[in-house]
């Protein structure tokens, strides 16, 4: 296995090891505001959040539906603070219609992985559903070895700096 398979894998299953995205958006003056917020993430590598209306983000998707999600290794973990393994995506934004097949079908998958708490949330007349759909993104899994994220279903890596 080469070191483009190896990374390929390491990309392929970075996703798995969170429960959480640190997402990006921007207000109508364009002020920027970093949060979290649980995902699941569906075959296609689309991201689903279930947020408040009452949150920063949400606010902020509504009216500019461009995101930037990071998934990155917990402090504890790294070897080296300057490089830790990290995944970023940029997205667009899409808000699910509450109620419609597809809004439960996404719910009851957040009720398998978040348990209790899901059916307590659906309950709330202001939590929406938004689909990120990831266009490009960016894999770091140490210094020098930084991988642009492309392709149809975000397969392709390509090292950045290398030709």
């Amino acid at each position: 296995m080469n070191q483009l398979e190896k990374v390929t894998c390491q990309y392929q299953k970075f996703t798995q090891e969170f429960q959480s995205i640190i997402i990006s958006t921007v207000n109508e003056e364009g002020m920027p505001n970093g949060s979290y917020t649980p995902f699941i993430m569906d075959e296609l590598k689309n991201i689903y959040i279930y947020v408040s209306g009452l949150s920063t983000h949400t606010q902020n998707l509504n009216v500019n539906p461009r995101a930037s999600v990071l998934l990155i290794e917990d402090e504890a973990q790294t070897p080296q603070i300057f490089a830790r393994r990290r995944l970023n995506y940029d997205c667009t934004a899409t808000l699910i219609k509450r109620e419609t097949d597809e809004w439960k079908n996404i719910v009851d998958k957040f009720a398998v992985r978040f348990g209790e708490i899901i059916e307590m949330l659906r309950g709330l007349a202001d939590f929406r559903i938004f689909k990120l759909t990831p266009h490009s993104g960016r894999f770091v899994i140490g210094f020098g070895q930084a991988y642009h994220i492309s392709g149809d279903n975000l397969d392709k890596l390509v090292q950045i700096g290398k030709q």
